[in-house]
């Protein structure tokens, strides 16, 4: 059953799909449409909880009540539809090792080795807000995914 993301439990399992760029005004509409359309579905497979969110206009967030047991075809459901929506908007959604992060109040996705020289030039900073995009319950969402860099695994680039 969906239900508003804010009604699941803080146990609640998430996946985060970063996108390579946040998307346009024109595509906000149409894609809340696939996304709800999607969890629509996919719920009728579901025997539980389930909701998603789109945050900054470029982070999608599917959230699954710790209980619900996916089974290997559900999850392949979920890669399968973020793999189209790829395609359909020309952005990367499933590469997870690349770097958000604030500047001032705009979201930025750079690789790794990007990042680092940012670091180095001192462009971003150890107090610099990165978005830890593999926190797995809503809890840890809400609380350690939008943190400073030395509250972060990426402390080890600095």
């Amino acid at each position: 059953m969906v239900v508003e993301f804010e009604k699941l439990s803080d146990d609640a399992k998430v996946w985060i799909y970063p996108s390579s760029r946040k998307f346009y005004p024109q595509e906000l509409d149409p894609l809340k449409e696939k996304v709800s359309s999607f969890i629509t579905s996919w719920a009728e497979t579901i025997d539980g909880e389930i909701s998603y969110q789109l945050l900054y206009n470029r982070f999608i967030v599917f959230g699954v009540e710790d209980e619900v047991k996916l089974t290997n075809s559900q999850l392949d459901e979920q890669v399968a539809f973020i793999l189209k929506l790829q395609l359909e908007y020309e952005v990367e959604l499933l590469d997870k090792m690349n770097v958000c992060f604030k500047q001032g109040e705009f979201v930025q996705y750079k690789d790794v080795k990007e990042f680092k020289k940012l670091l180095k030039n001192k462009s971003v900073n150890a107090k610099t807000v990165v978005f830890d995009n593999l926190v797995q319950t809503k809890y840890d969402l809400e609380h350690f995914w939008e943190v400073p860099i030395t509250d972060s695994w990426y402390n080890r680039f600095l």
